[in-house]
């Protein structure tokens, strides 16, 4: 059941006179169900309730730990076809993206739950004291990863499941001993309250400590920055736009007690085409990537936004037959009108720059919140000279530029803005040619893709999704997999500890059973 109410802990509550409705983008109107927004009393109690949550949570055993997070997995699969249509009423996305991201967000809570059971991913590392080493003997030092405390998640427009309420940002905080509290998006505040509804059953059923979650409703930006300036928040998870995210950044940085802020913002994630490549594949590559860029209506932070190539007949051909196949692709909704207005402004507003040429745009009649995919050209002079061109159009829009020596190439993956993705496409033994490619495009990008196209985030230990600012603000990290789990610790050493005082993690006898550095070898064995 929707209630339209927040959740404050376990508890439901609305105390708020400001109200909204989701939207239908597929029926161009208003859902029923009439959610209420926070109230700035009603976030002071959610964070308060976080704060004595964390007190127990941080300390809660891994196995108890391990079955919050597979419980709300179960919660979440027990919402059935309701989830599923709340989902697609809201976001005009199809059944099978629906069930496909519920998927990804059951398997990303279970893949939390194996990391925290197994236990090693603390890190722990040990040097015994030498209490005889001359000139100065040297201390007992352990060190291990604790959480941060309370974690708030904004939720994404483009991810109502994976990267919301449930996703990874709240499933990597949990598994890390943090508390959650979820900014929910206005665009799917319904899909938002369900899966808070299955988190919430799945804290009672386990005995998790009443406020390790709660899920506020806002309607506008100020929830959110309330949120953030809150000194019982230690720590932000942003998925969104540059100018968002930016300001949250801006927001968490003058607090008087600063925090970190991990935002996954722009990326219009560069395809270099090298010459080889397009002479032998250009149909290949142009059905390809037609497909990518309209892929989820070009809704994805690792569309295709760029391509780059060497000016000549054969990136011409491409040119020619990418315009010709993607428009034969029938346009599809965007998430809500304020995304296909976002888009058709930035969009025009691209095309409408000196020296710009429209390649393809579909002409035919389109729906009411369809999206018209469109394909741009450039010269590589006008593109580096233009910094507008460089921008993000969140939507099945790409820039293709014409290079006219690999030296220009190479200086305009130079100048890029940090990316989330790079991928270079090349025929046979073509890649081990331009070396001065591979690096310029390393040094701009999270994750480097060949022959492939960006589109599609794999969740694994070894995926990368992060980069450079501003495709993220911390370039270390990344906001997929198991390794996302750092975002929300810290290193924490002590210092000839009595051992019996120690957290099991460190102890001698090493009682869970860890892998831990101990003296510089990594081991399982005790001490």
């Amino acid at each position: 059941m929707i209630t339209g109410k927040n959740y404050i802990g376990n508890n439901l509550s609305s105390k708020g006179t400001k109200q909204y409705n989701t939207f239908n983008p597929q029926l161009n109107i208003k859902n029923e169900h009439v959610f209420t927004e926070a109230t700035a009393e009603e976030i002071d109690e959610a964070v308060h309730l976080a704060t004595e949550a964390f007190k127990v949570f941080r300390s809660i055993s891994k196995e108890k730990k391990a079955t919050f997070l597979n419980t709300i997995a179960d919660e979440i699969l027990a919402l059935d076809d309701f989830l599923i249509k709340t989902y697609c009423s809201e976001s005009g996305l199809p059944e099978g993206r629906a069930k496909g991201e519920r998927g990804r967000t059951v398997m990303q809570l279970r893949m939390f739950a194996d990391l925290v059971n197994e236990g090693s991913w603390v890190d722990a590392t040990i040097d015994t004291a030498l209490p005889n080493r001359e000139p100065a003997p040297k201390p007992d030092l352990r060190k291990m990863y604790i959480p941060l405390g309370p974690v708030v998640v904004f939720g994404a427009s483009n991810f109502p499941l994976a990267y919301s309420t449930a996703g990874g940002d709240t499933a990597a905080a949990f598994a890390a001993g943090c508390p959650v509290i979820v900014k929910s998006h206005p665009m799917h505040a319904g899909t938002g309250e369900l899966v808070a509804s299955a988190i919430v059953k799945a804290v009672q059923k386990t005995g998790m400590p009443n406020g390790v979650f709660s899920n506020l409703n806002s309607s506008g930006i100020e929830v959110g920055e309330q949120l953030v300036k809150h000194s019982g928040v230690k720590a932000v998870g942003f998925t969104g736009s540059i100018n968002g995210g930016r300001a949250l950044y801006d927001l968490a940085a003058q607090r008087d007690e600063p925090i970190p802020v991990f935002a996954e913002m722009g990326s219009i994630n560069p395809v270099v085409m090298l010459p080889k490549s397009v002479k032998h594949n250009y149909e290949r590559l142009a059905k390809t990537y037609a497909s990518s860029i309209t892929l989820g209506t070009g809704q994805f932070c690792t569309n295709p936004g760029l391509i780059l190539g060497i000016k000549g007949d054969d990136l011409t051909n491409f040119i020619i037959k990418l315009s010709e196949e993607i428009v034969k692709i029938d346009p599809t909704c965007m998430l809500h009108p304020n995304i296909i207005k976002a888009y058709d402004a930035k969009r025009q507003k691209a095309v409408n720059q000196d020296n710009l040429h429209v390649a393809a745009e579909y002409a035919e009649d389109v729906k009411t919140n369809y999206a018209r995919q469109t394909v741009a050209t450039v010269s590589g002079k006008a593109f580096i000279d233009n910094p507008t061109l460089h921008q993000e159009v969140f939507g099945p829009y790409s820039l293709v530029v014409e290079c006219e020596s690999v030296e220009e190439l190479e200086a305009i993956i130079s100048n890029l803005e940090g990316q989330l993705t790079g991928t270079l496409i090349a025929h046979d033994d073509e890649a081990a040619q331009y070396p001065e490619i591979v690096s310029a495009l390393q040094n701009r990008v999270g994750r480097i893709i060949f022959n492939g196209v960006p589109t599609g985030v794999e969740v694994c230990p070894s995926m990368t999704h992060g980069g450079p600012y501003p495709s993220s603000t911390d370039s270390r990290f990344t906001a997929v997999g198991i390794h996302s789990i750092k975002r929300w610790v810290r290193p924490f050493s002590y210092q000839d500890w009595p051992n019996e005082l120690l957290p099991d993690e460190l102890k001698n006898e090493n009682p869970l059973g860890i892998s831990r550095l101990v003296n510089n070898k990594q081991t399982t064995e005790k001490i």
